[in-house]
């Protein structure tokens, strides 16, 4: 093949001939003698050396964070502190993953045959035959009723877990983050009052829905949800809230079951796509968690089983984190896998993640190292300030001094803000304007990414429908239980212990202009 960058047409060897997709030859990589079946990245495996790659990175993922105190990639000696949760959405990564972990930690194998002896090595005491997990669960979350028409899949989730013996099959619905029966069942404290949000209003004041003449008060869980959904702003804003109910409904449920570790389906190329898109919705702060998450049980949960780890802390692990789509397609189809496939939602084609997969995935096909450059990339970025606290609604941790920042920005609604008019301003009605000290806000105890998903408007408009102040939006019970508890009839808000100033203690309240001048006064020239 010539290099030369001659005329073609007077030169036979100018024109250089394409790249293969493979680097060297035909034959597999690994043992030299086949015909590959697959190329990865410019190398070719045959069949039965790609089953042996895709085992060996699974196990690699995943062996480290069995044992409560990790010690390595050891297969000998793991024992998890609790259950096994893994969470199904019946896509490719989820049936992967299932299909994996029953064949690694769940399906046992004959043991070696010692030449000597002529008997298998080792024992029934031997670590091969004892389980990792004590218990292993499959959950699903069925999330047809947050958009009418489409079909309910539990079914048909249910025959494909069945396959698998030992593992126990838990349905969940969507809506289930509005029931109080399945927010009793794991183990939530008692509510008193269900609390709901004016989403006209950046500050996202609280405001309880729980007398018998509001009309939230009678909603069934299904009905709180669709208002929730269909009050929501952008379809970006939806189908992140799906996500992340889906997520937080599969950790309570690990906590409440004894689970030490929840494991999801999410293939390399699914984690290089969730990373772009948090990122590019404000949830950069959180990019260490999208790929590992070791997530603590709110005060709110009263803890019902042990798990063996230190407050009862469950361990997000996503095995497949290192394994292409590409890889799983392959798995799947030789291993004759059903994969029922991940229900679209209307609308999801305008969605920032949607737009991301499809620019991730058409670049990885001309450049296959797309998404393993993305994920390690992402991988060595870490936050420059702490965290202050836990954000109520998707319960990862929140910026310090995330409120002051918003204080800044010159982007914001100035109907929202009261305490102040500039003199150029005309005068604007405050009717809407709530200036009851009874009601809380609920912005202090968000993460930006969530802040945003409530309160963002497109360009295109609002898909939201009519929302009005009068007719407070429901919110999850993890998020009214946490409230309850964390905020009071006051719009003052008290945080003690600050990071980064030692033993100081400081609170924030609104103040009037003659208040701001009095305040300052000694320090005015007159």
């Amino acid at each position: 093949m010539s290099t030369s960058c001659g005329n073609p047409e007077t030169e036979t060897g100018a024109l250089m001939l394409r790249r293969p997709k493979f680097d060297k030859s035909k034959q597999c990589v690994r043992c030299k003698e086949k015909t590959g079946n697959i190329v990865i990245r410019h190398a070719v495996y045959c069949k039965e050396c790609f089953s042996t790659l895709i085992s060996v990175k699974f196990r690699r993922a995943l062996d480290p964070t069995v044992n409560p105190l990790p010690d390595g990639p050891r297969r000998k000696g793991l024992k998890a502190g609790g259950d096994l949760l893994i969470g199904f959405s019946g896509g490719l990564g989820s049936t992967v993953l299932l299909d994996l972990m029953y064949r690694t930690y769940f399906s046992f194998h004959d043991a070696p045959i010692d030449l000597t002896t002529g008997k298998p090595r080792g024992g029934k005491d031997h670590p091969r035959n004892l389980l990792v997990w004590s218990r292993g669960s499959v959950c699903y979350v069925e999330p047809c009723n947050a958009f009418p028409g489409m079909k309910d899949r539990t079914e048909h989730i249910r025959a494909i877990v069945e396959q698998y013996e030992d593992l126990t099959f838990i349905p969940l619905r969507i809506e289930d983050a509005f029931s109080r029966d399945w927010w009793d069942s794991v183990g939530g404290k008692h509510i008193s009052d269900n609390l709901g949000i004016d989403l006209t209003n950046e500050d996202l004041l609280l405001s309880s829905i729980s007398n018998e003449g509001n009309e939230g008060y009678s909603k069934s869980p299904v009905q709180q949800l669709q208002k929730y959904i269909f009050s929501l702003p952008t379809q970006t804003a939806i189908l992140s809230t799906v996500q992340t109910l889906t997520r937080i409904l599969l950790l309570h449920t690990a906590s409440a079951i004894g689970s030490s570790h929840l494991l999801l389906g999410t293939s390399l190329t699914s984690l290089s796509i969730s990373l772009i898109s948090s990122i590019s919705q404000g949830g950069g702060f959180v990019v260490r968690e999208e790929g590992k998450e070791e997530w603590v049980p709110p005060r709110s949960v009263t803890q019902m089983k042990t798990n063996g780890h230190e407050n009862g802390n469950i361990r997000v692990v996503r095995p497949l984190q290192d394994i292409g789509m590409k890889e799983c397609a392959m798995w799947a189809w030789w291993h004759g896998l059903n994969v029922v496939g991940r229900e679209k939602f209307p609308g999801g084609k305008q969605s920032i993640g949607q737009l991301t997969k499809d620019f991730i995935v058409g670049l990885e096909r001309d450049y296959p190292s797309t998404v393993s450059t993305i994920a390690r990339t992402c991988s060595k970025l870490a936050p420059k300030h702490g965290t202050d606290g836990i954000c109520l609604f998707c319960q990862r941790p929140a910026q310090y001094g995330l409120q002051d920042w918003r204080a800044q920005t010159a982007i914001r609604s100035f109907k929202s803000i009261t305490s102040y008019r500039p003199p150029h301003f005309p005068e604007r009605d405050t009717t809407d304007v709530p200036t009851s000290p009874s009601l809380p806000s609920l912005t202090p105890f968000l993460c930006y990414h969530c802040h945003t998903t409530l309160t963002s408007r497109s360009s295109r408009g609002t898909t939201a429908v009519s929302v009005s102040k009068d007719d407070p939006t429901p919110m999850p019970l993890w998020v009214t239980s946490s409230s309850a508890a964390s905020t009071v009839s006051s719009t003052v808000r008290v945080a003690t212990q600050d990071p980064y100033s030692g033993e100081e203690i400081w609170n924030r309240k609104k103040m009037d202009v003659e208040q701001m001048k009095a305040t300052v006064a000694e320090f005015l020239f007159e």
